[in-house]
């Protein structure tokens, strides 16, 4: 299930979308065998939505998102962009998402000037480096064999990423164990511009992050005895990165409570550079083994 550049490419092409009236675009899908479409998907085509609307000497710095129903993919998915405001400083877009009539997505995003500020970060977790770890292949037939059905139902989202856990029993597989984290980059190089980085990382950002919840359970989120979903997703992006060089993705649930887990996630580049932070709360519901 190894994917290639040409997945990079067709990534671009699902991000690249359709004008088709002002404030109005359509989205294809990555994902067209069946299931749901991939929430990153939708989560970064939102986003590109928005960002077609914004001068572009404007950067985004936080997204903030909520998902209403599962995408379909067998057709595309239109996007609706309110002009919220525009201000000196500060620009502010709500996106909705809609198939069959429906809203499927809601989305409000916040751009920004550049501006210089007062700065600090965390540190980076000590964590071996990628080319330290084996390639993407080794864990994702680890996990295929311990849930065969993944293979169909998921795994189109990824094939545009090489992804490295940074653990030998990676957080998909449900053990319980430290924090969670990952490296990944996209299979090819990205333009230079800045919004298609922050795009494809918006499309990552939605990877496994509610997995942090299960790992203290030893549950994973391929488990039948589980109703597995994401509730929301916001991201905030604090410095420049390239999506095509190798990203940490660290993640963490400090609560679950109400059927309900709550996911953190921090995002640095390989010289320990904090670039990107994420949470997500996720539907986690018991149900009877199908």
């Amino acid at each position: 299930m190894t994917g290639s550049p040409s997945d990079v490419d067709a990534l671009l092409g699902i991000l690249d979308l359709e004008p088709l009236e002002i404030n109005l675009f359509r989205g294809r899908t990555i994902t067209p065998d069946g299931g749901r479409v991939f929430g990153g998907q939708v989560v970064a085509q939102a986003l590109v939505a928005a960002r077609r609307t914004v001068e572009a000497e404007r950067v985004t710095h936080s997204l903030h998102g909520y998902f209403l129903l599962g995408g379909d993919p067998r057709v595309p998915i239109i996007f609706d962009v309110d002009r919220i405001r525009d201000g000196r400083s500060f620009t502010t877009r709500r996106v909705v998402a809609i198939q069959h009539g429906q809203a499927i997505f809601s989305m409000s995003v916040s751009f920004q000037v550049v501006e210089e500020g007062l700065q600090h970060q965390g540190a980076m977790p000590d964590v071996p480096a990628p080319e330290d770890l084996p390639s993407d292949d080794a864990w994702r037939d680890k996990l295929m064999a311990r849930f065969p059905s993944a293979a169909k139902r998921d795994w189109m989202a990824l094939r545009p990423l090489e992804v490295k856990p940074t653990s030998l029993d990676p957080a998909y597989l449900g053990a319980p164990g430290a924090r969670p984290s990952m490296w990944l980059r996209t299979r090819g190089p990205l333009p230079d511009d800045l919004p298609t980085h922050q795009a494809v990382l918006a499309y990552a950002s939605d990877l496994a992050l509610l997995q942090a919840a299960l790992l203290p359970h030893g549950k994973s989120v391929f488990d039948r005895d589980l109703q597995v979903a994401s509730l929301d997703h916001a991201l905030w992006f604090h410095r420049p990165f390239r999506a095509d060089d190798w990203l940490l993705y660290t993640q963490e649930s400090p609560t679950a409570a109400g059927a309900r887990g709550f996911c953190r996630g921090e995002i640095f580049t390989r010289d320990g550079t904090l670039v990107a932070s994420a949470a997500q709360e996720g539907l986690m519901r018991p149900v009877s083994p199908r």
